[in-house]
């Protein structure tokens, strides 16, 4: 048994490893999975959906709404106070059951900011007890205005607001895409330098070890020193200890790669090295006119301004107050429901209600200079923080346009490095250098290949910043855009 048990613990053991998947990962596939998969991509769209049903509440807003209200029943056995002609009082039973129901259609009117209802309503009481009788009203038609005279107009405000801020939603979604983009790509690069870094400890270590044994050789025939020697046996461990701390750092950099991505931690990623954007000069001029347009930021700023004004405008409407309520249409009483509706007579109601502070010490005109002292701040802000998005636009685009001159200079320096790292090795074993120069080579050899690819990376990130602040593809020259109404129903 216990033979039988270590057989298939070994075969275990040999099994799992074949269970982990393979999968090399370039840079355009990692972007898609995360903008598909990733915890900031759900952000952005549950942000995205909020937004779109706050729209659509205010679409709703504008159209007509059928409302039914109704009391089925209403019971009362009770005792009231009644007050006699006499001017005495005293106490009636009230033994009833009622029923009321009403229909109305309520039409906000843009316009004037006023409201207009047509509604129709019966009401059913019947008296209780000794004398029970029945009694209906009838309210065949009615039509109601609500006009406010000085206040705010809402729906004017709201109209030019809500679409706007729904404009603001989309880009900001878009935007939201590319920093999860950026991100990616920070991942990315963090993946494949730990790649690269192990790679080179790879290389470092069998050259170490390479080097160590032609050293003992040459040692014992006296063409080097015995520091010289030792300081080759140091480079070996040291190339171990390298070794070691590349391996867990590629482990890490995989484990948060696979958690952003959303993907099986069987998954082992090889990133593949991307190819450079294809060769393109920015025009600050031109990103700038494409970012006033398409980003969220200047849409942001018109609807905190519209907002100011708005504020304004809601307290300058409440220094007084005058409504217009109108009502007029037709009722009937009867103890049937064929005689509430036969004869009908007129049902008129005019009411012009006024608020106006005779002393209130001056609050009301304080909120109003409080709400033109905040829009003022609001337009001081908003100038400044266009100076800020212009100045980042400006900066990008000299990063950009420098980045594919510093990326061309890393590129050559690296192929350099590693053909000066292969002929020092040549010629250290033929004993032309010595071992601080061996060493320089291949620390040179290190830095450069590293420096190709963190240019690399800055020459991506700029570019996919640049994205973001315009939702522009400078590639494909196309405005970035999405199908909205299917991100938003499907869920």
């Amino acid at each position: 048994m216990k033979r039988i048990f270590w057989i298939f613990t070994g075969s275990l053991f040999l099994w799992l490893p074949l269970c982990a998947q393979q999968r090399q990962l370039d840079l355009k596939e990692a972007i898609r999975i995360a903008q598909l998969h990733s915890v900031d991509a759900a952000v952005a769209l549950n942000e995205l959906r909020t937004a779109y049903w706050q729209y659509r509440a205010y679409q709703a807003d504008q159209l007509p709404e059928v409302v039914f209200t109704g009391t089925l029943p209403a019971y009362n056995n009770n005792y009231d106070k009644y007050q006699q002609s006499d001017g005495s009082y005293t106490y009636v039973q009230d033994n009833s059951l009622a029923l009321d129901g009403e229909v109305s259609v309520n039409q906000n009117i843009a316009l004037t900011g006023g409201k207009v209802s047509l509604s129709s309503s019966l009401d059913f009481n019947r008296q209780l007890g000794t004398g029970a009788y029945n009694e209906f009203m009838s309210l065949p038609v009615s039509l109601t205005l609500t006009q406010p005279i000085f206040g705010v107009n809402d729906q004017k405000w709201n109209r030019r607001i809500e679409p706007l801020r729904y404009r603001e939603a989309k880009a900001s979604y878009l935007e939201s895409v590319e920093d999860v983009t950026v991100t990616t790509i920070t991942n990315f690069f963090n993946l494949l330098s730990a790649q690269e870094n192990l790679e080179v400890a790879k290389q470092n270590l069998d050259n170490a070890d390479k080097l160590q044994r032609i050293a003992v050789a040459r040692r014992k025939i006296g063409q080097i020193s015995e520091s010289e020697l030792m300081q080759l046996n140091l480079s070996a461990l040291q190339a171990k200890g390298l070794l070691t701390e590349a391996e867990s750092n590629l482990r890490a950099q995989m484990f948060q790669m696979r958690s952003f991505l959303g993907l099986s931690e069987q998954d082992t990623l090889v990133p593949v090295l991307p190819e450079r954007i294809p060769p393109m000069r920015m025009d600050y001029n031109e990103v700038l006119e494409m970012a006033q347009e398409n980003n969220a930021f200047a849409k942001r700023m018109a609807r905190t301004q519209l907002e100011a004004d708005y504020a304004v405008a809601t307290a300058k409407g409440n220094l007084r107050s005058i409504s217009l309520n109108a009502s007029i249409g037709y009722t009937g009483t009867e103890h049937t429901i064929a005689g509430a509706y036969n004869p009908l007579r007129g049902n008129q109601v005019v009411e012009v209600g006024l608020s106006i502070p005779l002393l209130d010490w001056g609050k009301r005109k304080a909120k109003v200079k409080t709400a033109e002292s905040n829009r003022e701040l609001l337009l001081s802000q908003n100038r400044q923080e266009e100076q800020n998005f212009n100045q980042n636009i400006f900066l990008l685009v000299e990063n950009f346009n420098n980045q594919a001159t510093q990326l061309e200079i890393a590129e050559k320096a690296d192929t350099l490095a590693s053909k000066r790292y292969a002929t020092a090795i040549e010629a250290f074993m033929l004993g032309h250098i010595d071992i601080l120069d061996l060493n320089d080579a291949r620390n040179s050899k290190d830095e450069a290949r590293l420096k190709h690819v963190t240019e690399l990376q800055k020459y991506w990130t700029y570019y996919y910043d640049l994205r973001g602040l315009t939702l522009y593809d400078f590639i494909h020259h196309t405005n970035l855009d999405a199908d909205f109404r299917a991100l938003i129903r499907n869920k």
